[in-house]
């Protein structure tokens, strides 16, 4: 599988098959024909992970009209994702990675400094799929103010 430094803009999209907050596993070969927006976070319920969930939220509607599904994954539970999306309505599955294949698969678990201290953890990521499973764009070290909106242009882009 590619590390975050070999997974790059124009290569196929790993493979993946996760647990889902909708019920049953998901699979990115689901998804055939439509694009994908495909972002990694550290933790439920916790403010930066919040916001950006709330921002994919908020934009949902208008990424659906433009042929997308936005999925979150993060490490937690299906019980914990659960308890968020009724907390904040989030309208998309969230993903549940607890062996962090996924997280390890798009280089979205690896060294970061966190507090001064270098340690392993959820690189804060996300990754524009197109319909035919390739990665069209990458944000890495995602900040969360404005980056909903940068991902909305990218996809604007595509069709």
């Amino acid at each position: 599988m590619p590390t975050q430094n070999e997974l790059e803009e124009g290569m196929k999209a790993p493979a993946f098959t996760a647990e889902s907050s909708d019920g049953g596993e998901v699979s990115l070969g689901d998804f055939k024909g439509k694009n994908v927006v495909l972002y990694f976070y550290p933790k439920d319920n916790t403010p930066g992970c919040t916001r950006e969930a709330c921002g994919f939220r908020d934009a949902n509607a208008e990424l659906k009209k433009l042929g997308t599904v936005v999925l979150g994954v993060s490490k937690d539970s299906l019980k914990a994702h659960d308890k968020f999306i009724g907390k904040y309505d989030l309208n998309f599955p969230l993903l549940s990675d607890p062996e962090k294949t996924m997280h390890k698969a798009y280089g979205a678990w690896g060294k970061k400094k966190m507090y001064g201290k270098l340690l392993d953890g959820v690189i804060r990521s996300t990754f524009l799929i197109d319909g035919e499973g390739t990665v069209r764009k990458i944000w890495r070290n995602v900040k969360v103010n404005g980056h909903v909106e940068k991902v909305l242009e990218a996809v604007k882009s595509l069709n």
